[in-house]
């Protein structure tokens, strides 16, 4: 899905999401601030911990909470439940759930509109919870209208799972704003000194992001002069046994917690690292990228299509792997500059947030053609 044209639908959509505290909830956002910019009537349901974070009414759409967390709960009833309730006082053309839980609560409130919903990540877990997630995945697929896959391999599960339709939507990171501080004064907030490399990870601390990979990495790194800091920045379920593993290694990682200042970081960061089992088009690798930092990436999901050869991949799970890239362009300042160069060039190479919004509006458009609810 790609279009340049302004979207012009006057209609309303209802977009749904369950707990997020970084691409989904993003996107969402991004979403909701280009579709009332172009005259469409949004409300977003989702947790009010969504709210707080994103501030959705901030970019002009309406918000009802509906708490949909994480993982299944008892209480996803009353998640439906509170969802019929919302659509219900509202009203809304279209319903454009995101991610496997809120599409299985959009599914089972049972909405009179068109139902879409984007596949935002795979089912990799095992066990209860992994079979019971393929189970919703299946749900799904076959009970939607339309099923968007952010990375191919998505669109071909929705398809293989049943989805009549199943289409590629890319999703767009949002663009950072352009730096607040130079380089120097950020290496200085964590005493780096200036010939000193600096590495920097961005994402949600759960196991799918394997960043104990990156911290056992790093700990081999210690005995390099200057040893490399690994910087994560992001919040989670992971955090403790993170912080644990850091401690044993004695690896030179600072957890950051949630940023806000990603443009920052990535000023004064030499290289970029994505260690994740699996990633569709991962946000903090399009920040990377259009940043001009070198990036050593996971050859999982979505992302050798993301990134094609700007930059350097290497097996999920693959310790020595990581060790031995990072090690490898820490030694070579050509590669380097070769890998930053061939990035802005990926960059440019993708939809923009405008065309994420204007295909998702056309495609609302055919579903709807001649809305009722929206503002006219």
């Amino acid at each position: 899905m790609s279009a340049r044209s302004e979207p012009r639908w006057p209609g309303s959509v209802a977009l749904v999401l369950a707990s997020s505290t970084g691409g989904v909830g993003q996107h969402v956002r991004s979403v909701a601030r280009g579709l009332t910019a172009a005259g469409v009537s949004v409300l977003v349901c989702g947790p009010v911990a969504t709210q707080d974070q994103f501030d959705f009414t901030g970019v002009g759409a309406r918000f009802a909470p509906v708490e949909i967390p994480a993982s299944p709960t008892p209480a996803d009833a009353r998640a439906v439940a509170a969802l019929r309730r919302a659509l219900a006082a509202t009203g809304v053309d279209v319903v454009h759930a995101h991610g496997l839980r809120a599409g299985l609560v959009a599914v089972l409130a049972r909405p009179a509109a068109p139902l879409v919903v984007t596949w935002h990540n795979a089912v990799i877990a095992g066990g209860l919870r992994g079979r019971l997630s393929r189970l919703a995945e299946r749900v799904v697929a076959r009970s939607v209208r339309v099923a968007l896959g952010a990375s191919s391999d998505l669109v071909e599960r929705a398809a293989a799972l049943g989805a009549a339709d199943a289409r590629l939507a890319p999703v767009a990171a949002p663009e950072l704003p352009s730096p607040h501080r130079r380089r120097a004064a950020v290496r200085a907030e964590f005493g780096v000194a200036p010939d000193r490399p600096l590495i920097l990870s961005v994402g949600r601390l759960h196991p799918q992001k394997r960043y104990d990979i990156l911290v056992d990495a790093a700990a081999r790194w210690r005995v390099l002069t200057p040893p490399p800091l690994v910087l994560i920045a992001g919040s989670g379920p992971a955090y403790l046994q993170l912080a644990a593993r850091i401690s044993a290694t004695r690896a030179p990682v600072i957890l950051l917690g949630h940023r806000t200042d990603v443009a920052d970081l990535l000023a004064g960061a030499d290289l970029a690292v994505v260690t994740s089992d699996w990633e569709a088009r991962q946000l903090f690798a399009q920040e990377a990228l259009r940043a001009g930092v070198p990036l050593v990436a996971t050859a999982v999901g979505g992302l050798p299509e993301l990134v094609g050869d700007a930059v350097v991949l290497v097996p999920a799970g693959d310790v020595d792997a990581v060790d031995a890239a990072v090690r490898d362009l820490l030694d070579d300042d050509p590669r380097r500059a070769e890998l930053a160069r061939r990035g802005a060039a990926q960059a440019a190479t993708w939809p923009t947030e405008a065309d994420t919004v204007a295909a998702l509006a056309a495609l609302y458009a055919e579903l709807v053609p001649e809305p009722s609810t929206g503002k006219t």
